[in-house]
Protein backbone atom coordinates (compact mmCIF):
# COMPACT_ATOMS: atom_id res chain seq x y z
CA UNK A 1 0.00 0.00 0.00
CA UNK A 2 2.60 2.52 1.10
CA UNK A 3 6.39 2.48 0.19
CA UNK A 4 8.61 3.34 3.28
CA UNK A 5 9.45 6.69 1.35
CA UNK A 6 5.98 7.62 1.60
CA UNK A 7 5.28 6.24 5.09
CA UNK A 8 8.39 8.24 6.41
CA UNK A 9 6.90 11.35 4.45
CA UNK A 10 3.62 10.93 6.37
CA UNK A 11 5.63 10.61 9.54
CA UNK A 12 7.51 13.66 9.47
CA UNK A 13 4.71 16.16 7.95
CA UNK A 14 5.89 16.04 4.08
CA UNK A 15 2.90 15.06 2.85
CA UNK A 16 -0.69 16.46 3.69
CA UNK A 17 -1.86 15.42 7.01
CA UNK A 18 -5.52 15.80 5.93
CA UNK A 19 -5.08 13.70 3.08
CA UNK A 20 -3.75 10.87 5.60
CA UNK A 21 -6.31 10.92 8.30
CA UNK A 22 -9.25 11.32 5.41
CA UNK A 23 -7.96 7.88 4.15
CA UNK A 24 -7.87 6.34 7.68
CA UNK A 25 -11.38 7.74 8.79
CA UNK A 26 -12.24 6.37 5.62
CA UNK A 27 -10.74 2.83 5.97
CA UNK A 28 -12.39 2.75 9.29
CA UNK A 29 -15.92 3.88 8.08
CA UNK A 30 -15.93 0.84 5.60
CA UNK A 31 -14.34 -1.69 7.59
CA UNK A 32 -15.64 -1.47 11.38
CA UNK A 33 -17.61 1.71 11.56
CA UNK A 34 -17.17 5.03 13.61
CA UNK A 35 -19.23 3.72 16.52
CA UNK A 36 -16.69 4.20 19.37
CA UNK A 37 -16.14 1.00 21.94
CA UNK A 38 -15.67 1.52 25.54
CA UNK A 39 -13.56 -0.40 28.04
CA UNK A 40 -13.52 -0.17 31.26
CA UNK A 41 -10.00 -0.37 32.83
CA UNK A 42 -9.01 -1.97 35.95
CA UNK A 43 -5.50 -1.32 37.50
CA UNK A 44 -4.66 -4.45 39.34
CA UNK A 45 -1.51 -3.47 40.45
CA UNK A 46 1.61 -1.45 40.30
CA UNK A 47 4.33 -3.68 41.81
CA UNK A 48 6.56 -4.64 38.32
CA UNK A 49 9.30 -6.96 38.58
CA UNK A 50 10.94 -4.71 35.70
CA UNK A 51 13.45 -1.53 35.26
CA UNK A 52 12.09 0.08 31.90
CA UNK A 53 14.16 3.32 31.66
CA UNK A 54 10.33 5.02 30.90
CA UNK A 55 8.07 3.60 33.16
CA UNK A 56 6.86 4.99 36.59
CA UNK A 57 6.26 2.20 38.57
CA UNK A 58 10.12 0.57 37.84
CA UNK A 59 11.11 -1.67 40.49
CA UNK A 60 13.45 0.53 40.80
CA UNK A 61 11.53 3.85 41.94
CA UNK A 62 11.77 3.59 45.59
CA UNK A 63 9.33 6.69 45.89
CA UNK A 64 6.63 4.88 44.19
CA UNK A 65 3.44 4.15 46.66
CA UNK A 66 2.58 0.17 46.36
CA UNK A 67 -0.81 -1.22 45.83
CA UNK A 68 -2.38 -4.63 45.05
CA UNK A 69 -6.31 -4.75 44.83
CA UNK A 70 -7.84 -7.85 46.30
CA UNK A 71 -10.12 -10.26 44.61
CA UNK A 72 -13.12 -8.76 46.08
CA UNK A 73 -11.87 -5.25 45.21
CA UNK A 74 -11.31 -6.27 41.92
CA UNK A 75 -14.92 -7.88 41.20
CA UNK A 76 -16.26 -4.48 42.75
CA UNK A 77 -14.35 -2.49 39.39
CA UNK A 78 -16.03 -5.00 37.09
CA UNK A 79 -18.87 -4.28 38.23
CA UNK A 80 -18.63 -0.41 38.42
CA UNK A 81 -17.76 -1.06 34.44
CA UNK A 82 -20.93 -2.97 34.17
CA UNK A 83 -23.20 -0.45 35.55
CA UNK A 84 -21.19 2.19 33.21
CA UNK A 85 -22.06 0.09 30.49
CA UNK A 86 -18.73 -1.04 29.34
CA UNK A 87 -18.71 -4.55 27.39
CA UNK A 88 -15.03 -5.28 28.20
CA UNK A 89 -12.80 -5.42 31.47
CA UNK A 90 -9.16 -5.03 30.66
CA UNK A 91 -7.18 -5.77 33.59
CA UNK A 92 -3.64 -4.13 34.05
CA UNK A 93 -0.89 -4.16 36.20
CA UNK A 94 2.91 -4.50 36.28
CA UNK A 95 4.64 -7.40 36.05
CA UNK A 96 3.69 -8.38 39.86
CA UNK A 97 4.93 -12.39 40.28
CA UNK A 98 3.08 -12.25 43.96
CA UNK A 99 0.04 -12.31 41.35
CA UNK A 100 1.02 -16.50 40.69
CA UNK A 101 -0.71 -18.39 37.69
CA UNK A 102 -3.13 -19.68 40.59
CA UNK A 103 -4.34 -16.72 41.31
CA UNK A 104 -4.66 -14.93 38.24
CA UNK A 105 -6.47 -18.13 36.94
CA UNK A 106 -9.03 -18.50 39.93
CA UNK A 107 -9.53 -14.49 39.56
CA UNK A 108 -10.61 -14.50 35.56
CA UNK A 109 -12.44 -17.77 36.14
CA UNK A 110 -14.09 -16.20 38.76
CA UNK A 111 -15.17 -12.83 36.51
CA UNK A 112 -15.75 -14.94 33.44
CA UNK A 113 -18.64 -17.56 35.69
CA UNK A 114 -19.72 -13.91 37.19
CA UNK A 115 -19.95 -12.04 33.82
CA UNK A 116 -20.23 -14.20 31.11
CA UNK A 117 -21.03 -11.91 28.06
CA UNK A 118 -18.32 -9.69 29.42
CA UNK A 119 -15.23 -10.17 27.46
CA UNK A 120 -11.77 -10.16 29.51
CA UNK A 121 -9.06 -8.63 28.45
CA UNK A 122 -5.48 -8.65 30.26
CA UNK A 123 -2.07 -6.25 30.15
CA UNK A 124 0.24 -8.03 32.68
CA UNK A 125 3.15 -7.89 30.73
CA UNK A 126 5.63 -10.96 30.12
CA UNK A 127 4.41 -14.45 31.07
CA UNK A 128 5.09 -18.21 29.52
CA UNK A 129 3.49 -19.96 27.44
CA UNK A 130 1.68 -22.47 30.10
CA UNK A 131 0.85 -19.70 31.50
CA UNK A 132 -1.12 -17.36 28.67
CA UNK A 133 -2.55 -21.16 28.21
CA UNK A 134 -4.20 -21.53 31.32
CA UNK A 135 -5.43 -18.07 31.69
CA UNK A 136 -6.74 -18.27 27.78
CA UNK A 137 -8.39 -21.52 29.35
CA UNK A 138 -9.83 -19.64 32.45
CA UNK A 139 -11.85 -17.36 30.18
CA UNK A 140 -9.59 -14.48 28.93
CA UNK A 141 -9.90 -13.71 25.75
CA UNK A 142 -7.56 -10.94 24.87
CA UNK A 143 -4.16 -9.69 26.07
CA UNK A 144 -2.20 -6.60 25.54
CA UNK A 145 1.72 -6.41 24.93
CA UNK A 146 3.41 -3.48 23.78
CA UNK A 147 6.18 -4.59 21.33
CA UNK A 148 7.38 -0.72 22.20
CA UNK A 149 9.96 -0.96 19.41
CA UNK A 150 10.16 -3.25 16.93
CA UNK A 151 14.46 -2.65 16.72
CA UNK A 152 16.70 -4.41 18.79
CA UNK A 153 18.81 -1.85 19.49
CA UNK A 154 16.24 0.72 20.25
CA UNK A 155 14.52 -1.81 22.99
CA UNK A 156 18.16 -2.06 25.11
CA UNK A 157 18.10 1.94 24.79
CA UNK A 158 14.50 1.95 26.49
CA UNK A 159 15.04 -1.35 28.72
CA UNK A 160 17.70 -2.85 30.99
CA UNK A 161 20.00 -6.16 29.15
CA UNK A 162 17.92 -7.88 31.55
CA UNK A 163 14.78 -7.78 29.43
CA UNK A 164 14.51 -9.68 26.37
CA UNK A 165 13.75 -8.18 22.73
CA UNK A 166 13.14 -11.95 21.96
CA UNK A 167 11.08 -13.09 24.65
CA UNK A 168 8.82 -9.92 24.08
CA UNK A 169 8.70 -10.63 20.20
CA UNK A 170 8.27 -14.37 21.85
CA UNK A 171 5.18 -13.52 23.75
CA UNK A 172 3.51 -12.00 21.35
CA UNK A 173 3.51 -15.14 18.76
CA UNK A 174 2.39 -17.05 20.98
CA UNK A 175 -0.38 -14.96 22.25
CA UNK A 176 -1.81 -15.15 18.93
CA UNK A 177 -0.92 -18.72 18.18
CA UNK A 178 -3.16 -19.54 21.33
CA UNK A 179 -6.05 -18.16 19.95
CA UNK A 180 -5.91 -14.21 22.06
CA UNK A 181 -7.08 -11.51 20.29
CA UNK A 182 -3.47 -9.67 20.77
CA UNK A 183 -2.48 -6.11 21.24
CA UNK A 184 0.56 -5.32 20.09
CA UNK A 185 1.64 -1.26 19.96
CA UNK A 186 4.44 1.93 20.59
CA UNK A 187 5.16 4.88 22.12
CA UNK A 188 5.57 7.72 20.17
CA UNK A 189 8.87 10.13 21.04
CA UNK A 190 10.14 7.85 23.14
CA UNK A 191 13.72 8.26 23.65
CA UNK A 192 16.14 7.85 20.64
CA UNK A 193 13.17 7.24 18.52
CA UNK A 194 13.99 8.12 14.86
CA UNK A 195 11.56 8.12 11.91
CA UNK A 196 12.58 5.30 10.81
CA UNK A 197 12.29 2.75 14.02
CA UNK A 198 8.82 4.17 13.08
CA UNK A 199 8.72 2.51 9.65
CA UNK A 200 9.98 -0.86 11.35
CA UNK A 201 7.19 -0.70 13.93
CA UNK A 202 4.47 0.00 11.43
CA UNK A 203 6.13 -2.68 8.84
CA UNK A 204 6.15 -5.56 11.93
CA UNK A 205 2.26 -4.11 12.82
CA UNK A 206 1.98 -4.87 9.12
CA UNK A 207 3.14 -8.00 8.99
CA UNK A 208 1.80 -9.48 12.36
CA UNK A 209 -1.77 -7.98 11.54
CA UNK A 210 -2.54 -7.71 15.56
CA UNK A 211 -6.33 -7.20 16.51
CA UNK A 212 -5.41 -4.10 18.69
CA UNK A 213 -2.68 -1.79 18.62
CA UNK A 214 -1.99 0.85 21.40
CA UNK A 215 -0.22 3.89 19.95
CA UNK A 216 0.80 6.52 23.03
CA UNK A 217 2.30 9.79 23.29
CA UNK A 218 5.71 9.31 25.20
CA UNK A 219 5.24 11.49 28.69
CA UNK A 220 7.31 11.75 31.24
CA UNK A 221 8.10 9.97 35.01
CA UNK A 222 9.56 11.29 37.68
CA UNK A 223 12.20 8.84 39.23
CA UNK A 224 13.22 7.41 35.80
CA UNK A 225 16.09 7.70 33.94
CA UNK A 226 14.31 9.85 31.55
CA UNK A 227 12.66 11.64 33.46
CA UNK A 228 13.87 14.75 32.13
CA UNK A 229 14.31 13.71 28.34
CA UNK A 230 12.65 15.14 25.34
CA UNK A 231 12.75 13.86 21.81
CA UNK A 232 13.75 16.88 20.10
CA UNK A 233 14.05 15.31 16.93
CA UNK A 234 10.37 13.81 16.38
CA UNK A 235 8.36 15.67 19.32
CA UNK A 236 9.78 19.12 20.50
CA UNK A 237 6.33 20.44 21.61
CA UNK A 238 3.46 18.49 22.97
CA UNK A 239 1.37 19.75 20.30
CA UNK A 240 4.12 18.19 17.86
CA UNK A 241 3.94 15.02 19.91
CA UNK A 242 0.04 14.67 19.38
CA UNK A 243 0.07 15.11 15.30
CA UNK A 244 3.19 13.31 15.68
CA UNK A 245 0.58 10.68 17.33
CA UNK A 246 -2.30 10.63 15.09
CA UNK A 247 -0.39 10.43 11.92
CA UNK A 248 0.70 7.06 13.12
CA UNK A 249 -2.69 5.65 14.39
CA UNK A 250 -4.22 6.81 10.61
CA UNK A 251 -0.85 4.73 9.15
CA UNK A 252 -1.96 1.56 11.52
CA UNK A 253 -5.24 1.91 10.46
CA UNK A 254 -4.63 1.42 6.67
CA UNK A 255 -2.09 -0.95 7.25
CA UNK A 256 -3.78 -3.34 9.75
CA UNK A 257 -7.26 -2.10 8.81
CA UNK A 258 -9.32 -4.23 11.66
CA UNK A 259 -7.33 -3.98 14.10
CA UNK A 260 -9.31 -1.97 17.10
CA UNK A 261 -7.25 0.89 18.03
CA UNK A 262 -7.74 3.09 21.34
CA UNK A 263 -7.50 6.80 21.86
CA UNK A 264 -4.77 6.33 24.57
CA UNK A 265 -5.01 7.94 28.05
CA UNK A 266 -1.62 8.85 27.51
CA UNK A 267 -3.31 10.82 24.19
CA UNK A 268 -5.81 12.58 26.03
CA UNK A 269 -3.61 13.36 28.93
CA UNK A 270 -0.70 15.17 26.90
CA UNK A 271 -3.88 16.99 24.60
CA UNK A 272 -5.89 18.50 27.15
CA UNK A 273 -8.11 19.96 24.39
CA UNK A 274 -8.19 16.49 22.07
CA UNK A 275 -11.73 14.98 21.28
CA UNK A 276 -12.28 11.86 20.54
CA UNK A 277 -14.03 13.13 17.69
CA UNK A 278 -10.70 14.18 16.17
CA UNK A 279 -9.28 10.75 16.81
CA UNK A 280 -11.82 9.08 15.43
CA UNK A 281 -10.84 10.56 12.30
CA UNK A 282 -7.28 9.48 12.32
CA UNK A 283 -8.78 6.03 12.59
CA UNK A 284 -9.23 5.26 16.35
CA UNK A 285 -12.22 3.30 17.50
CA UNK A 286 -12.14 2.60 20.99
CA UNK A 287 -11.68 4.56 24.48
CA UNK A 288 -10.85 2.88 27.58
CA UNK A 289 -12.34 4.16 31.11
CA UNK A 290 -10.92 4.45 34.55
CA UNK A 291 -12.45 2.07 36.60
CA UNK A 292 -10.29 1.74 39.43
CA UNK A 293 -10.63 2.71 43.11
CA UNK A 294 -10.04 6.32 43.45
CA UNK A 295 -7.21 5.56 46.53
CA UNK A 296 -4.92 3.99 44.36
CA UNK A 297 -5.36 5.80 40.36
CA UNK A 298 -2.76 8.27 41.10
CA UNK A 299 -0.29 5.76 42.59
CA UNK A 300 -0.25 4.07 39.38
CA UNK A 301 1.65 6.74 38.07
CA UNK A 302 3.29 5.05 34.85
CA UNK A 303 3.71 8.49 33.72
CA UNK A 304 3.47 12.23 35.04
CA UNK A 305 0.40 13.43 35.03
CA UNK A 306 -2.10 10.40 34.21
CA UNK A 307 -5.90 10.85 33.70
CA UNK A 308 -8.21 8.63 34.49
CA UNK A 309 -9.83 8.44 30.54
CA UNK A 310 -12.97 11.21 31.74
Amino acid sequence: MFSDNEILEYLDGRRDDHELFDRAYKCLSEGLGTTVLYRGLIEITNYCRNNCFYCGIRAGNKSASRYRLSEKEILSCCQRAVESGYGTFVLQGGEDYNHNIEWLENLVATIHSKYPDHTITLSLGERTKDDYIKLFKAGARRYLLRHETATRQHYYQLHPESMSFDNRMECLRNLKEIGYETGAGMMIGSPYQTYEHLLSDLRFLEKFQPDMVGVGPFIKADNTPFSGFRNMDLTPTDEASIRLTLRVVALVRLLVPRANIPATTALFTLGKGLTMDECVKAGANVRMFNVSPENVKEKYNIYNGKTDGK
